[in-house]
């Protein structure tokens, strides 16, 4: 194959869809990178770096290339570069994106979205939803730790005695479990709760205190939680507000795939903590999980400071950008055919889960419904 690494046009985006490892594991395979000039200098890698590994450096790469990879969605204006019959692998919130997946589909792009990747265990190494959390639940931890005003870990001396940091974690996912193991090994006292029933287990093999209530489980699909009512919402918030109350840190992590985030905390839940109290809501950008929340920023409410996540891996752009790299070449392996060009097997589930579009069809039937109607009107003659 001939593969297209694009440079990220959003202002925010530090990360990059292939690292020089894995530039180097490409053309080990027997295939082509074209890599757009300063493609990984957010994440700090280098033009040289790409070169030494392998690649060539190329500002048409979209038009001559078999498939592209990038960390978000292209932008319309290279879809329209693409050739017909070609492949994307990226980012690819279908259901917030319909005008560009409509576009995809018109111009007979083959598209991938690695949100989509199924949670089983022939897929996990190529889990970038849970490489990204992984990264993100660790910068959360960092950045409570150095937002409050105290140390995180107990200090006995002969001055006196300094009492750990009590910190909540809401949602034990890996963004989750990743914020508990790193509050832990800073010193923090954590309590977490999970709707998922083998949530408890889990956190506590990571040093935390799980949190149970009295409320019925929500195991949902591919091991995230399934949506709840309103109404055990509401109970929810009640339970937990006295751990809320109490809590130096409160870290939220909970997500639906494809929906607006859970709301756990009220603003009223906040108001309640003690002065120079800590939350970060790592779920700010799809709707938060704490009111009142804003995604980039930091707004006081009550006595307590809320923190927003917004691209929180992009904030370590290095590490994130290789774990997602590496994801990236494990799915162009089930991309790849015997001649070693692009294939796409969609008897195989996770190639047919991944796609987003295909042949000038829109293949992700939730996506499809959005949509409401084929676009065989739509695609070129």
């Amino acid at each position: 194959m001939l593969i297209s690494l694009v440079r990220e046009r959003a202002p925010e985006e530090t990360r990059v869809g292939l690292v020089p490892d894995a530039v180097a594991k490409l053309a080990a395979a027997g295939h082509r990178v074209l890599v757009e000039p300063g493609a990984g200098e957010r994440a700090d890698f280098g033009d040289p770096e790409y070169v030494q590994a392998g690649a060539e450096l190329a500002d048409d790469g979209p038009e001559r290339a078999d498939l592209t990879v990038s960390v978000r969605p292209l932008t319309g204006d290279t879809v329209a570069r693409l050739r017909r019959g070609t492949a994307t692998v990226s980012f690819l919130p279908a259901a917030q994106s319909l005008e560009l997946v409509r576009q995809l589909a018109g111009a007979g792009i083959t598209s991938f979205a690695l949100e989509l990747v199924p949670r089983i265990s022939r897929a996990q190494a190529m889990d970038a939803m849970s490489s990204q959390a992984l990264v993100a639940g660790y910068r959360c931890a960092i950045i409570a730790a150095d937002m409050l005003p105290r140390m995180f870990p107990l200090n006995m001396t002969a001055a006196g005695t300094l009492q750990p940091a009590q910190v909540l974690v809401l949602g034990a996912g890996v963004a989750g479990l990743q914020a508990i193991a790193t509050c832990r090994r800073l010193g923090a006292v954590v309590r977490a709760y999970d709707v998922r029933a083998a949530a408890a287990e889990e956190i506590a093999s990571v040093g935390g205190k799980p949190i149970e209530l009295d409320l019925e489980t929500l195991e949902g699909s591919g091991g995230y939680a399934r949506e709840m009512t309103a109404d055990r919402a509401r109970r929810q918030q009640e339970l937990l507000e006295p751990y809320i109350a109490a809590a130096d840190v409160l870290i939220t992590t909970a997500a639906v795939p494809g929906r607006q985030a859970p709301r756990l905390v009220t603003a009223d839940n906040v108001r309640r903590m003690k002065a120079g109290s800590v939350v970060i809501d790592l779920a700010a950008e799809t709707g938060g999980n704490v009111e009142g929340s804003v995604p980039g920023e930091t707004v006081r409410i009550g006595r307590a400071r809320v923190w927003g996540g917004r691209n929180v891996p992009g904030q370590l752009p290095g590490p994130a950008s290789r774990l997602l790299a590496q994801n990236i070449v494990n799915l162009l392996g089930l991309l790849t055919g015997p001649e070693g060009r692009f294939s796409a097997d969609f008897a195989d589930e996770i190639v047919a889960g991944a796609c987003v579009t295909h042949d000038g069809q829109v293949r992700h039937e939730p996506t499809k419904a959005l949509l409401q109607g084929p676009l065989d009107a739509e695609r070129p003659a």
